[in-house]
């Protein structure tokens, strides 16, 4: 029988909340020596780079109102679902306008979805949220951003992902996070989730053989590199984690551009996928 009460869980679609803030330098340069960035470039006006605006709008909880995870707990602006294990599983963006370092912004979002999937390895419950980022009260960014949850995995028994067609790859870079690179990753976006952290948790409770890449520093990694190999600034960006990366893997980051489009991947050492992105250029 499911654990999943869908009536209940749709009453949350059409919530909405909304947060300000100001694209701070100094918080952007500790984005940079997070990546091995040089930060001269980011300096007041700049456009921010790509999917940097998850480093702000930051909220916290204080330690009485968090789960299990590390997150808040549930049934706030996202709805209680009952599945324990919660994951960044993609997102689709337009970048209609740049955002100027040292400018006021704000965000506004809404769930759009909740949807319940059986997966292979048991139920699924995916919910959508809409985000738009504006500065001086015009859409800069659109986004939807996936959210799916699932009973978690026995460890050591993680299912391997279908592996995705990938074109020849015509550019590639290696990227290999530490813990530190994880520690200063979720201290920036302010994420307690304990599969980034806390290696027990990550083994004994959520089933993954270490600390877990983040995903949106995936999807980061991927719209950074395609803006460079491109020359161009992004117009959308779609991506999709296919699997969880952990501490101790190379990740090669591979793009193939053809014209106003390209297709960029985190390759695993193995030649499989752990994310995928399709992008567009202006």
């Amino acid at each position: 029988m499911s654990r999943v009460d869908m009536a209940h869980l749709k009453q949350w679609v059409g919530r909405q909340t909304s947060d300000v803030d100001t694209l701070s330098i100094r918080h952007a340069h500790l984005m940079a020596a997070t990546l091995g960035l040089d930060p001269a470039a980011l300096v007041d006006g700049a456009p921010l780079p790509p999917l940097w605006h998850w480093i702000y709008f930051l909220s916290g909880s204080p330690p009485s109102e968090l789960g299990r995870d590390g997150h808040p707990a549930r049934g706030g602006f996202l709805p209680p679902v009952p599945l324990p294990n919660r994951m960044w599983a993609g997102g689709r963006l337009e970048f209609l306008a740049p955002l100027p370092l040292g400018a006021s912004v704000e965000k506004r979002s809404r769930i759009v979805s909740v949807e319940h999937k059986q997966g292979r390895s048991g139920e699924l419950v995916f919910v959508t949220v809409r985000h738009d980022v504006l500065h001086e009260g015009r859409i800069a960014i659109s986004e939807h951003h996936d959210i799916v949850y699932k009973e978690p995995a026995p460890p050591g028994s993680r299912p391997p992902s279908a592996a995705p067609a990938m074109p020849a790859a015509q550019h590639s870079r290696r990227f290999e996070p530490t813990s530190t690179t994880l520690f200063r990753y979720s201290a920036l976006t302010f994420n307690g989730h304990r599969i980034h952290y806390d290696v027990d948790y990550c083994r004994e409770v959520e089933g993954y053989s270490n600390l877990v890449i983040h995903g949106p520093l995936h999807a980061t990694l991927l719209a950074m590199y395609t803006e460079e190999v491109a020359g161009r600034s992004l117009t959308t960006f779609r991506y999709r984690g296919m699997q969880p990366s952990v501490l101790g893997t190379v990740l090669t980051i591979n793009a193939h551009a053809s014209g106003s489009d390209a297709t960029v991947w985190t390759a695993l050492p193995d030649g499989s996928v752990s994310m995928q992105a399709d992008a567009t250029f202006g």
